[in-house]
């Protein structure tokens, strides 16, 4: 099956964020989205974009029974390790069920590679939930190394009260 993998534009906002809700529920989280496509906007193509994203899609013969031809994104963004320097984190990852196995997902996470190499990143980073076999293993047979099994990290996470709570300490 044909497909083209391209940045993502603004237009691109609504079905990105059909798929962030496609992909959580998946993670059986969906009660966890609290943003739409227009935070998607602002954040991704303002004057300082938080993020960039990918996207994976197929010719119209080919849309989806739905009648999305957007069936895949990759979602990330940069940030820096005081031991190795450059780094991309990979957000998300995410094909419709469909459309797996016909090599997007690959496509998909090779350019966001492509992309961290040109922009002289040294790491590409992300995160797989312990019950996603799926994902680990095809991570995994592209030479990811697991840091919670290798190095034992923990991944943390601040927000809502415990977050308004650190921010009050600061001076």
């Amino acid at each position: 099956m044909r497909f083209t993998i391209c940045a993502a534009k603004p237009e691109d906002c609504k079905d990105i964020a059909r798929m962030i809700m496609e992909l959580a529920v998946y993670e059986k989280m969906p009660d966890q989205v609290k943003i739409s496509h227009k935070e998607l906007e602002r954040d991704g193509f303002g004057p300082n974009p938080f993020y960039q994203c990918l996207v994976a899609e197929v010719p119209e013969e080919h849309k989806s029974k739905d009648g999305h031809t957007k069936v895949g994104y990759a979602l990330f963004f940069y940030t820096y390790s005081t031991w190795k320097g450059r780094t991309v984190y990979m957000e998300d990852l995410y094909v419709m069920p469909e459309y797996r196995g016909k090599g997007m997902g690959k496509a998909l996470i090779a350019t966001v590679a492509k992309v961290a190499k040109e922009q002289h990143c040294v790491r590409l980073q992300f995160s797989v939930l312990d019950w996603n076999k799926p994902s680990l293993d095809f991570y995994l047979s592209k030479g990811a190394e697991d840091l919670t099994a290798k190095e034992g990290w923990h991944f943390l996470r601040f927000h809502g009260i415990a977050l308004d709570n650190l921010a009050q300490e600061a001076p």
